[in-house]
Order: C-alpha cells, then structure tokens, then sequence
C-alpha cells in the first residue's frame, strides 16, 4: 500500500462533487432520482456497518468498504450492480485488503439472520464470490483507500484538544454517509470534523488553525456539508432510514433474477 495519500491511487482519484452525484442511465431509466441515489447509498452504509458489527471487524474494514461501494457507483450503475450484493462483497473484499478476513459464508450467514423473509437480500456464497470479480474490475484493481481516522489523533494531539477526540471521531464516521472521502483528501476531512467539534464545544482554535495555512474555505465548506447532512437526513444513528421511506425507493431497483 502506498504511504504517502498524494502519490496513491486513491488521490489520482478525486472526483469532482458533480461527478458523483450523477445518477447512471440505466438507474435514471428505472425513475430513480438524484436524492433516491443518495438514499440507497445512505441505507447500504448502514447495512454494511450493521453487517460489520455481526461479524466484528474494526472500523477501518467498515470504512473501506463503504469507500469501495461509494466508488463503484461513480462507475456501474445500481441496475446493473445490485446494492445489496455489492455491500456486503464490498465488506468481503474489504476485509481481505485491511488483513482482517471475513468468510463469505459467514457474511451469508448473518445476512439471512438479520433480513429474515426478505429474498432480496438473500445470496448465497457464490453470489458473493461472482461479484467479488465483478467489483475488482469496476475498481481497476485500485483498493487503496486513506482515511481520516489517523490524521484526525495527529492534528487533535497537535492542537493540544485530546478531550474532542471522541466527539470528533464520531464525526468522520458519520462522513461515511455521505460521499466525501471520494471528493476530498481524508486530512481536509478530518480538519472538519475538529473545527466543527471545536465550535459545539466552545474551543477556540483559531490561532491554529491560522498556523497550519489550510484552506479554511474547504474546511469550512466541508463543514457545512456535514452539518448540511445531519440537518436533512436527521437519520436514527442505530436503525437508519426508515422503512417506509426506503423500501419505494429500493423496489425501483430490478428483482433478484
């Protein structure tokens, strides 16, 4: 894996906020609108991290697969790729990049467990296998992912405000909702969730923030953009979107063949 973000695939990669809200054609097709794309991409997060919690593996597993599912829809189309396939060979994949293997057949296992009835979500371990290939070759083979998590410790002991780690923490894994660790690089990130944590808990870090010389217009946009999410989404942070806002969203998606 590359050490340094700037010369890693991950950074070749930015996007530009546009290009990832542009929902495929095929999805179009089928009705499913700009906010619907959203929707479905909040929701499998959820499943994922819910997934992830059954079978216990570190968050840094669950970020990056949630960073692989959010980067394969910059690409395929969820027609072709269906989300609830997708997410949990993204959790399958993930696991394998971060050295911290999870059996398909487990995977399986648990999402039988926690779906029941529901035939949509019910795959079987070559299902999950398939797609694997499916989605190295959507990736181009490109799996390395930095997240904020690291730089986040650095700059909140460098700032001398240890006691928001916590605070700030739960922030980026709230990023995860939404589609900025495809955008922006992960320290730009995490320099948000600190000036936000910083204000709700009345730290001054202005000179600080001076010091450093960042674009404080990104981070402050970056900002906005969370807060912007917690504002319209005001999602229940253990079950997700409600059902009976999702499920019509879902069912324009096509039927398990």
């Amino acid at each position: 894996m590359a050490a340094n973000f700037w010369t890693s695939s991950h950074c070749k990669q930015l996007l530009d906020p546009e290009d990832v809200d542009l929902v495929p054609a095929a999805d179009r097709e089928r009705g499913i609108t700009p906010e619907e794309f959203r929707l479905i991409k909040i929701h499998m997060s959820f499943h994922i991290w819910r997934l992830a919690q059954q079978v216990k593996v570190r968050q840094r597993v669950v970020a990056t697969a949630i960073a692989y599912f959010r980067r394969v829809y910059t690409r395929k189309s969820m027609s072709d790729y269906d989300p609830r396939l997708v997410a949990p060979t993204c959790l399958y994949l993930a696991s394998k990049v971060e050295e911290s293997t999870v059996q398909a057949r487990l995977l399986v296992f648990y999402i039988k467990k926690m779906c029941g009835s529901d035939d949509k979500y019910r795959f079987e371990i070559k299902d999950i296998l398939e797609m694997e290939m499916k989605l190295l070759e959507a990736l181009d083979y490109y799996l390395v992912v930095f997240h904020p998590y690291r730089p986040l410790l650095q700059l909140l002991q460098d700032a001398g405000i240890t006691d928001l780690t916590q605070f700030a923490w739960g922030l980026v894994n709230d990023t995860y909702k939404m589609d900025l660790i495809l955008i922006y690089p992960p320290y730009m990130i995490a320099l948000a969730c600190i000036y936000i944590a910083s204000v709700l808990k009345d730290k001054d870090t202005t000179a600080w923030f001076e010091e450093l010389r960042v674009d404080m217009n990104i981070v402050k946009n970056i900002s906005m953009e969370i807060l912007d999410f917690y504002d319209t989404y005001k999602i229940d942070p253990q079950r997700g979107i409600p059902e009976d806002k999702i499920s019509p969203v879902m069912n324009k998606l096509p039927a398990k063949a």
